[in-house]
């Protein structure tokens, strides 16, 4: 106890080099956490994106249709089956899909597309594709005009070419994509709106209509309002053949999917393929997304569905993704450890410079009498009095700042932001929240602290009296 007192007093003798050396494990611990949020951060957010949009947790599918997805390893749907499958407590509701390829053309171009047939009003509970359809088209015309009207700040003119083409569904972005001030969009958004504004509209069950990605309405040279034809082999080997109306264009960050895909109201889909009362997937949405609640909720309805069909969850439909997050997290560990090096670098530093400068006075204190083994102890008390110090610190300074990024994800903005999109990264940095990675960042640079004692101790034990002294 006494040591432990000695100590204590010992780090506000010399406030400064206290400081400094807690002032290292301090942002070693900061870093270390702030490193590790956001990297877990992300592959959550790219789970969830994935998950969440388009897989869902849990899918009844046809047995064959996952190995081989053509129309014909689609299965009968009915009331009775949805009814079967809602009495599990876990199930909230039910998703229809029916998904098929066809050639999508209008005048003379023609590209091979998805079919997505869809419930809009239930497709909310998952990927809310309604909120995606575009509002603003920079096109080349709309650009011409906007410049000619000479309504817009000089920033704002000059940033426009870069955004040609550009589908938005958001005015606010727009307008921060042009470097407008978003709290003057009463002044900047008519005169866009004037001549980008595109008049999307809803998709409904019963409805003919269609919704495409933007990078597929770019290749057919279409906007809302236009026709186009989908063509392909329906069920059992019939001719899929309909015309159908633009009802809008889908704002997709994922420039692969968005220049191939088409969503139809899901009757339309099945009228079009002559599969009436088919789905090739019917996902099941929950209330809890647990591993274990979904484990039991898979196990439990595997013994209530048809023999034809099968429940698969997310992990099985997505082991690609996952064995591709698995391998960055590899990746991500070791840079962490990169990092985890350079602060054991700096914290060892510290502590080095620390024990040169008290060397003469280890040596006056050795020489009026004290044991080296309890100024050893003393020391041993002093570092990771600091090591506790910083490490509490770097804790409590990085929570509030975490949780700020948690529900303030790093958004960004203009070129760069469509320079991110085009390489399909969504331009989006987000945080995790304070779990149980806090206490392994802290766990490492606390072992580093206590590594880095081994030096001052050994050169106490060490020390020669009389060359310390001259010092």
């Amino acid at each position: 106890m006494e040591n432990l007192k000695l100590a204590w007093r010992n780090l506000w003798r010399n406030r400064r080099r206290t400081m400094i050396t807690a002032a290292s494990v301090f942002f070693a611990v900061f870093f270390a956490l702030f490193m590790r949020s956001l990297q877990l951060g992300s592959y959550d957010y790219m789970y969830k994106n994935v998950i969440e949009s388009y897989s869902g947790y849990i899918q009844l599918q046809q047995k064959e249709w996952w190995d081989e997805k053509t129309i014909d390893n689609s299965f009968g749907y009915n009331l009775k089956l949805e009814e079967r499958l809602l009495s599990d407590n876990n199930i909230v509701n039910t998703i229809p899909r029916l998904e098929s390829f066809a050639l999508a053309s209008s005048g003379s171009n023609t590209k091979g597309v998805m079919v997505m047939g869809i419930d809009p009003e239930k497709e909310s509970l998952l990927s809310d594709i309604s909120k995606k359809v575009a509002k603003y088209h920079l096109s080349a015309d709309a650009i011409a005009k906007i410049l000619a009207s000479k309504q817009l700040p000089e920033k704002a003119t000059g940033n426009l070419p870069l955004f040609e083409n550009v589908y938005y569904d958001d005015e606010n972005r727009l307008l921060q994509d042009l470097g407008l001030n978003v709290e003057k969009k009463d002044s900047y958004l008519p005169v866009l709106a004037r001549y980008s504004r595109i008049e999307g509209e809803q998709i409904k069950v019963g409805e003919p209509g269609v919704w495409l990605g933007q990078e597929l309405a770019k290749y057919l040279e279409v906007q809302p309002g236009d026709t186009m034809v989908l063509m392909g082999q329906g069920y059992h080997g019939t001719t899929a053949a309909g015309k159908y109306q633009i009802k809008g264009i889908i704002k997709i960050p994922a420039s692969d999917i968005s220049g191939r895909i088409v969503y139809l109201p899901y009757d339309v889909a099945q009228e079009l393929f002559h599969a009436e009362n088919n789905l090739t997937s019917l996902i099941l949405h929950v209330r809890d997304n647990s591993d274990k609640a979904i484990a039991e909720t898979s196990q439990w309805l595997s013994e209530k569905i048809p023999d034809e069909t099968r429940i698969i969850d997310w992990k099985e439909m997505n082991d690609v993704i996952i064995q591709q997050m698995e391998a960055d997290n590899v990746s991500g560990m070791f840079m962490i450890g990169i990092l985890y090096i350079v602060i054991a670098f700096g914290i060892i530093g510290t502590v080095l410079m620390m024990t040169a400068e008290r060397r003469r006075e280890f040596g006056v204190l050795v020489a009026i009498g004290m044991q080296k083994k309890k100024l050893a102890s003393i020391v041993g008390y002093e570092m990771m009095m600091i090591g506790l110090l910083g490490v509490m610190a770097g804790i409590i300074i990085s929570i509030p700042i975490i949780l700020y990024g948690v529900n303030h994800p790093i958004v960004f903005k203009g070129e760069l932001a469509h320079m991110m999109e085009e390489y399909d990264f969504e331009p989006k940095l987000v945080f995790e929240t304070v779990s149980y990675y806090y206490l392994w960042q802290a766990f490492v640079v606390a072992l580093m602290v206590l590594v880095s004692l081994i030096h001052p101790v050994r050169k106490i034990l060490r020390l020669k009296v009389v060359n310390a002294l001259r010092a």
